[in-house]
């Protein structure tokens, strides 16, 4: 494929090393691998709609410059944090031929921006390529959905970065002049996160000092990792599923790294709490009857001393948990009756459980035969306690 050769050598490392063509692309075989959907709508020259979904650094922009290159057509940009519906209308009435509309970080921009783009999607007169680092199905609206392809871009692996990384030291023209100790090269590519610009970033850095580049001066140039979270996305829940998939599987490791995750990435310590709490009452429960005020002294702990001593607390909770033995015999018991009470509604209370409070309700029978449990426990414990239509019905089960 056609490749262009042009770069601004006062870009940074990563634009200047930026893949020149498809063949160039390291990762994300699944999309553009031989006979896969993306090289062939390059290689057949019809692009549809797309969103580009992805973490940072795994080559959207670049991507999408490729294919828009590859199908011949013109190539407009937006940024959804600081453009907006006029400047979309600026370029749908330039537009003229094959357009592509490239609205980085589409996420950002609102319902009724979104809706704007719509009819000119729809109509063919623009072809919208959206990256976002959000799952499109919380954040792009269903219209817009049903009219563009989605596809899913994966982390780099270290090999790739190892990849990317080496093309950089090897390339005379666009790349740095610097030689790297082994070590320091391993350790570039497993901190990188997965996110080729950090690797190259931090390759830049450490090159610009002048020697043969150590793993000390790796650690300095990417300081401390930034993990890949966000409290409000798809990592949220994500990190929240496996920390309780984990502790209720008995599994204490997973349990504290999955804890471990969330707490560095800023997630907010009594989201946590609530989820242990819940946890000990729905997955321990009558197992282990300590977990829930364990659960619960833990979340008070926690939102009382604050971070980071909070992480004490939460942490003495997950592995407790993880630890304890399991039943859901309560949820289950209330899932049943909440099951039949949808069933056969609002059944009356037998009369013997009733208040007899006045005298018309002593009349009328109110409370006549109850029986006293600590005058009479066998035959308190003998007597209906449901409805009489529900008469030896049981929902609680012990195993």
């Amino acid at each position: 494929m056609k490749q262009s050769t042009l770069f601004d050598p006062s870009e940074p490392l990563a634009a200047r090393m930026r893949p020149r063509s498809l063949d160039e692309v390291v990762g994300q075989e699944h999309l553009i691998g031989p006979g896969r959907v993306l090289r062939v709508a390059a290689e057949t020259r019809h692009l549809p709609s797309l969103i580009l979904w992805g973490p940072p650094g795994t080559g959207k922009t670049t991507l999408a410059r490729i294919l828009a290159e590859a199908v011949g057509a013109r190539w407009h940009q937006l940024s959804a944090v600081s453009s907006g519906v006029a400047d979309l209308r600026a370029i749908v009435r330039s537009a003229s031929g094959a357009t592509v509309l490239f609205i980085d970080e589409l996420h950002r921009w609102s319902k009724s921006q979104q809706d704007a783009v719509l009819p000119d999607v729809e109509s063919g007169r623009i072809t919208l390529i959206g990256p976002t680092t959000e799952n499109p199905s919380f954040e792009i609206i269903a219209a817009l959905l049903s009219r563009s392809r989605v596809f899913h871009l994966e982390p780099l692996t270290p090999a790739q970065i190892r990849t990317i990384v080496e093309r950089a030291l090897g390339d005379h023209e666009r790349g740095v002049a610097a030689e790297i100790d082994e070590d320091a090269l391993e350790a570039l590519c497993r901190m990188s996160g997965g996110d080729a610009r950090i690797a190259l970033t931090a390759l830049e850095l450490a090159a610009n000092r002048g020697h043969r580049i150590a793993a000390a001066d790796i650690a300095e140039a990417l300081q401390q990792r930034t993990l890949l979270y966000d409290k409000a996305g798809e990592q949220h829940y994500d990190l929240a599923s496996a920390l309780i998939k984990s502790i209720r599987s008995s599994d204490p490791d997973a349990g504290i790294y999955w804890l471990c995750r969330m707490l560095e990435a800023g997630e907010d310590p009594d989201f946590v709490a609530r989820r242990l709490v819940i946890l000990a009452a729905e997955d321990v429960g009558l197992g282990d009857p300590q977990a829930l005020p364990l659960a619960v002294a833990a979340q008070q702990a926690a939102h009382f001393v604050g971070m980071p001593e909070a992480v004490l607390p939460l942490a003495e909770a997950a592995i407790y948990l993880a630890l304890a033995k399991k039943s859901n015999a309560a949820m289950r018991a209330y899932g049943a009756a909440r099951d039949e009470v949808a069933a056969s509604g609002a059944l009356p209370v037998p009369v013997h459980l009733r208040n007899a409070v006045t005298g018309l309700m002593r009349a009328m029978g109110y409370g006549e035969g109850y029986i006293y449990a600590h005058e009479d426990a066998a035959g308190a414990k003998a007597q209906l306690h449901l409805p009489e239509a529900l008469a030896g019905k049981r929902f609680f089960d012990p195993a």
